[in-house]
């Protein structure tokens, strides 16, 4: 279920971008014998798509810098943190990107970025590029609940690819012991949005199943679900469904937590717990504050996610700062633009601005109510020059098993249109 690039898109390839100006942005070997050098940074939904559309042709030379030695989707692994399915059935090798023509894969953590040099750094080696797509994802900022950086290890966020067994291990015990559980959600932009409400409602599930005696509390810092258009049929089913195994607590912010006490501090006064998944506040990945592409989030252009300081710099995936869902779908397709726009950059192709509003790569996501059911939600963005981004979401008004069957669906479709 992959949403094809738009034909419109590349009437918004700019002049500036893409014309011979742009092309004289440092890729000496366009043209010449040697391939151009496309770095990409990040091995999750928004490299793999840059990957997969940039092998197409052979016109470029490509390195994907991935330190983890296989993949792991963060979309739908609540099923797995839940206990309901193994962690087999998210994960999947990069070998099919091994066995592609012109892709070198270097197992390491990017250091630094050189844009003075064009280089990207790693702990071996420096990486020259006529190109570079950042997708380097989030990281969280601990400093917003004080005595978390100390906590860390009691109390995982799992958002971020094969964190997700420290999460489960809480669950299970939980699970196992009952007691208070406390899930937080915090103010966007973050990962995911659905995600707390879906990891609540599936241990809920699992509470009614192995009949776990305790509460789920769920902390939102926003005066109800996020996004917006969500919200109605997330709360009818918490009602319909879970009313007695969670507990919903809108408007509270988290100050500080005492794990001594097993304690939270927040807007609403103290708040007891023994097992908890914290979501916290997310900001890109530190190599944006470290290249100079963006503060909390990079600074790009749309529609071509080009970075607004650096001509050879693309920024996709949940790292860049633009208004679209911080999710995988959209981050694989934007990734499937940008390596298509960089094939018609080496090839010096120039399209004229288009005069009215273009479509951004569609966002699709799910939000499991129950294993077998779940909440589609689907967001068309279009931008215009000059204007900001314009969404529309299309949300089931329940939840249902035809969306349940279809996440999987999904998600199967994705993995294997990234990695065979």
């Amino acid at each position: 279920m992959t949403h094809p690039v738009s034909a419109r898109r590349r009437q918004l390839l700019q002049g500036t971008a893409l014309g011979m100006a742009a092309l004289a942005t440092g890729c000496a070997s366009v043209g010449g014998s040697t391939k151009p050098r496309v770095v990409v940074v990040g091995g999750g939904w928004g490299g793999l798509g840059t990957v997969r559309a940039l092998v197409e042709g052979g016109k470029v030379q490509v390195t994907l810098v991935e330190p983890n030695e296989a993949f792991m989707s963060c979309p739908l692994s609540a099923h797995y943190i839940t206990g309901w399915q193994p962690a087999s059935d998210f994960q999947r090798s990069y070998a099919a990107i091994d066995r592609l023509d012109n892709v070198r894969r270097v197992r390491e953590r990017v250091l630094e970025i050189d844009r003075v040099k064009s280089e990207v750094v790693t702990g071996s080696q420096r990486l020259g590029y006529d190109f570079l797509v950042l997708s380097p994802g989030i990281e969280y900022m601990e400093e917003a609940i004080a005595g978390y950086a100390q906590a860390r290890d009691q109390l995982p966020v799992g958002f971020r690819a094969f964190e997700q067994a420290a999460v489960k291990r809480e669950v299970d015990a939980f699970l196992t012991t009952g007691g208070h559980f406390i899930i937080s959600a915090p103010k966007p932009p973050y990962r995911c949005p659905p995600a707390p409400y879906e990891r609540a409602f599936l241990i809920a599930e699992q509470m009614k199943k192995r009949g776990t005696k305790g509460k789920i509390i769920l902390l939102d810092a926003n005066a109800g679900p996020m996004p917006g258009p969500i919200a109605k049929p997330i709360l009818g089913a918490m009602k319909s469904l879970y009313s007695a195994e969670i507990e919903y607590m809108p408007n509270v912010d988290i100050k500080a937590v005492d794990m001594g006490k097993r304690a939270l501090q927040t807007s609403e006064g103290d708040i007891p717990f023994q097992h908890a998944n914290l979501v916290l506040p997310m900001r890109a990945n530190g190599l944006v504050r470290q290249a100079g592409l963006g503060e909390r989030w990079a600074a790009v252009k749309l529609p071509s996610f080009q970075s607004q300081a650096d001509a050879k710099v693309y920024i996709i995936g949940d790292a860049q700062g633009s208004p679209l869902p911080k999710s995988g779908h959209v981050a694989f397709n934007a990734g499937k633009q940008v390596g298509e726009e960089i094939l018609d950059r080496v090839a010096g192709k120039t399209v004229a601005a288009a005069p009215g509003p273009v479509d951004l790569p569609l966002g699709i996501c799910w939000a499991n109510v129950t294993h077998n059911t779940a909440i589609n939600i689907n967001v068309a963005s279009t931008v215009e020059a000059g204007q900001a981004p314009k969404l529309k979401f299309s949300v089931d008004p329940e939840h249902n098993t035809r969306s349940g069957a279809g996440a999987m669906s999904w998600g199967t479709g994705m993995w294997k249109a990234m990695l065979g």
